[in-house]
């Protein structure tokens, strides 16, 4: 039997700060934790007084990588708390807009957070001399992303344009054109992308948890649906606290969540999981060609699902260009009465499901607001993995074996500073 104890302070390749700690006794786990250490954010406080159309621009601020989600949610929690439906252009702006989001995340996440675990390097800058290629590949992937987001949003990030109700402006038709043209142009980027990732060797490891996303019944769900448990079905947005029941835990400024099981997944794997017959074609060929078949229950796969998703946005992209452009877009001028409502968002975050709820006053006042962040309702379900995962490699070298439990950890592409909501107090008489 084994012996093992791990202190791993502030994991690399994650966005923003946590700690890992592990203590093995004769091959028994007898303490695992993720620390977050990240330093709490108040986001939730600071929209209490200020006007529903100032909501938007304070939330985007929360992420400066999911800042489209965090705005389109905000958005939505709002449009649904004052009744208001926006037109079909405007949803398939923000289809697009979101499309455009999780390419960029996705790429950024799989080509230069998770590959240089697979060569041995400490980073993307150790790939330089044998793999250029492929990281030049992952940046042009990654800049169209963004000049599409920057086209459709006035700038990635914090979009502009994106208003309660519509768009500020519209983008003119030959621009659509024009970069519908260089979609198509990288489809051969997007080919050379699954069979980069489809030889990456991923960890064998499995643990069949409850999977948590939106769906919808005509669509691959990431812009509206219902909340989806594998476990135990769907329930409307409104009634998303049925789903993430949020707990707070000593070592961790970001809460944790859970719903049916003590811990569920959001994210790629599970909007997967859950939505598999829903993804484009092209997608599904992706997914066969990288081995993830339907259901997966190996986290590892994350990283996979989301260059399985990273296809499906360019193909659907195509697609949301073409309507736009045959429905001849226009300007649209919106009037909103504020009124006492409450009203709550979900979106599909490139990291899982994202809620957002506001409470207006008669004068369209924000009187109370909670946001639940996908990594949050993700650091349960990690630390579950990881309790399974140990004593199954507690054999292995030391190296290895770090090296195993920080990919796993990655593979969920944390968004640690997103999910902080929380700061200790010490009372002293």
């Amino acid at each position: 039997m084994h012996d093992l104890h791990v202190n791993i302070e502030h994991i690399t390749r994650v966005e923003g700060h946590g700690n890992i700690v592990i203590d093995v006794k004769n091959g028994q786990v007898k303490e695992l934790r993720l620390d977050i250490v990240e330093s709490p954010r108040f986001f939730e406080a600071m929209v209490r007084g200020r006007t529903y159309k100032e909501a938007a621009h304070i939330t985007s601020r929360i992420c400066g990588i999911c800042a489209v989600t965090h705005t389109t949610t905000s958005i939505k929690a709002i449009e649904s708390a004052l009744g208001f439906t926006p037109s079909q252009q405007t949803i398939k702006l923000r289809k697009l807009l979101l499309n455009a989001e999780f390419i960029q995340s996705h790429v950024l996440h799989t080509y230069f957070l998770t590959v240089p675990d697979f060569f041995g390097v400490k980073s993307i800058f150790g790939m330089i001399k044998d793999n250029k290629e492929s990281i030049v590949r992952g940046m042009r992937l990654k800049a169209l992303a963004n000049d599409l987001c920057a086209l459709v949003g006035g700038r990635h990030v914090h979009p502009i344009t994106l208003n309660i109700g519509g768009f500020s402006k519209i983008p003119e038709k030959r621009d659509f054109e024009r970069f519908k043209k260089r979609i198509e142009d990288s489809r051969g980027d997007i080919d050379e992308t699954v069979k980069f990732f489809k030889h990456l060797r991923t960890p064998e490891f499995e643990r069949e948890t409850e999977y948590i996303s939106l769906t919808h019944p005509d669509e691959y769900a990431l812009y509206d649906g219902n909340i989806k448990s594998s476990d135990n079905g769907e329930v409307k947005p409104s009634e998303y606290l049925k789903r993430a029941k949020e707990f707070i835990v000593n070592h961790s400024t970001a809460k944790h969540a859970k719903s049916f099981r003590d811990s569920y997944m959001v994210g790629a794997l599970a909007r997967f999981n859950n939505n598999y017959e829903r993804l484009h074609p092209k997608a599904k060929e992706a997914a066969e060609e990288m081995g993830l078949k339907h259901p997966c229950y190996n986290p590892y796969m994350n990283n996979v699902a989301q260059v399985v998703e990273t296809v499906h946005c360019f193909e659907d992209s195509i697609g949301l260009i073409d309507e736009l452009l045959s429905d001849n877009l226009k300007e649209e001028t919106v009037a909103l009465t504020p009124k006492a409502a409450n009203g709550v968002g979900a979106t599909e975050a490139p990291r899982g499901t994202l809620y957002h709820e506001h409470t207006l006053d008669d004068n369209g006042r924000i009187t109370y607001g909670n946001f639940v962040i996908p990594t949050a309702q993700n650091l349960a379900n990690i630390e579950n993995d990881l309790k399974l995962l140990i004593p199954q490699i507690v054999n292995k070298p030391r190296d290895e074996i770090i090296l195993d439990v920080e990919m796993l950890v990655r593979a969920y592409d944390p968004c640690i500073s997103c999910a902080t909501h929380l700061m200790k107090f010490e009372f002293v008489k």
